[in-house]
């Protein structure tokens, strides 16, 4: 059955006009069940190592340290591992030194404030920031040319400013925009969207609605189809809302503002959608495939397609979960594999742990970015402390420095 458009909900219940109010106030949700808990951040240093653990038969390594922001992270066809710093605004090159360590980091890529997103394609950057897509040309040798905008005036950030980009299968280009708020209604309707649009940033169009913020998404490398990862809203309890692992279709709603989890109807939400009860909507919107513990908050995911790894890993899925702080106890924190079997996920299990204190009052890293190298090792971002961590398959059970 065919979504109802945000488009709509937004015309029908908008309030003035946008240049008075980017979108109607949230109503307050009161609960003894809310929490607010941000374990305390403790500072890196080379032993952290030895708090973390993978399965056996893998190893984990520090790739490179002294990072600052390490956010998103991609893969050049030479190897090189690249990483977005959006609190400097610019992109650091990291070329592997021959011992599973990275040399001196360089900058590519420079003056991009709040640069987030980045996808490679066809010899190709391309980078998100808040407002802008751009593209620049990437060398043999790893550098890159001078970044030109290809889009501009995507909506401003709110609450969500991080953007995020990809190329699919199709040779188009997609830009997760999140929501300005926890729950609320937009009145920009390419806020809560996935954009779809040309390589030039032409034919831009909304491709997905109702998402609240997908960070992270890719595509199956066999099915060719579209999965990503949503943020539910905050303040309503430990356990509700879950996040959600969504096939992104095009054309179809995704439930936020008004729906969560398994299509559930929100009714401590104090607005209804045009024309139709809370039920009724949700009713038309689509159930995500997976949930994942409530503001576990998930990042980047990235499909396995590697050799180096046991073969049951290929064609399964990595997701950064990066953590709560809205929740007791904590939780996230982590690297997750989930496991997809004929093209559909079935279940996840931890992979990379220890950056949570057993008691979860401190945590070691708080992980945002996850990308296969061409070698096939595992690379992940924690952006707390600047650090890309490698993980590789091997004969030894125990962590390496």
């Amino acid at each position: 059955m065919r979504a109802i458009s945000s488009a709509v909900i937004a015309a029908t219940l908008l309030v003035g006009t946008a240049s008075q109010a980017q979108h109607r106030p949230e109503p307050r949700v009161a609960s003894s069940r809310v929490y607010t808990n941000a374990p305390a951040k403790v500072e890196w240093e080379p032993t952290v190592i030895d708090r973390l653990r993978v399965p056996g038969g893998f190893r984990i390594s520090v790739f490179a340290s002294g990072l600052g922001t390490a956010r998103m992270l991609a893969v050049g066809d030479d190897g090189t591992i690249y990483v977005t710093r959006r609190d400097s605004g610019d992109v650091l090159a990291l070329k592997d030194d021959g011992t599973g360590k990275a040399v001196t980091p360089r900058k590519v890529v420079t003056d991009l404030p709040r640069v987030h997103g980045i996808a490679l394609h066809g010899g190709r950057m391309y980078l998100a920031t808040i407002r802008e897509v751009y593209v620049a040309d990437v060398s043999a040798d790893g550098s890159v040319g001078t970044p030109r905008a290809i889009v501009t005036g995507l909506p401003d950030g709110g609450q969500h400013p991080n953007r995020t980009v990809g190329v699919g299968p199709d040779g188009m280009l997609y830009v997760s925009v999140g929501s300005t708020c926890n729950q609320c209604i937009e009145t920009n309707d390419e806020h809560a969207t996935i954009l779809q649009m040309a390589l030039d940033g032409s034919r831009r169009g909304v491709f997905a609605r109702g998402l609240r913020n997908t960070v992270g998404f890719t595509w199956h490398p066999e099915t060719r189809a579209m999965w990503g990862v949503d943020h539910g809203s905050d303040y309503k309890g430990n356990e509700i809302p879950p996040e959600e692992l969504n096939e992104i279709q095009n054309g179809l709603h995704y439930g936020w503002p008004f729906c969560y989890g398994k299509r559930v109807a929100d009714e401590s939400y104090a607005l209804d959608p045009p024309g139709a009860t809370k039920p009724e909507f949700c009713a038309r919107t689509v159930a995500p495939t997976l949930t994942f513990d409530a503001h576990a908050a998930p990042m980047q995911i990235a499909f396995y397609e590697g050799t180096s790894f046991p073969a049951e890993y290929r064609g399964d899925a990595f997701l950064a979960l990066r953590g709560s702080w809205n929740r007791s106890p904590a939780v996230g924190y982590k690297v997750v594999r989930i496991e997809f079997r004929d093209g559909v996920p079935t279940r996840t299990t931890d992979f990379l742990t220890g950056f949570l204190a057993q008691k979860g009052d401190r945590h070691y890293g708080r992980i945002a970015g996850i990308v296969v190298g061409r070698d096939g090792s595992l690379f992940v971002s924690d952006d707390a402390n600047g650090v890309i961590y490698r993980v590789s398959h091997g004969t030894s059970t125990t962590s390496d420095r």
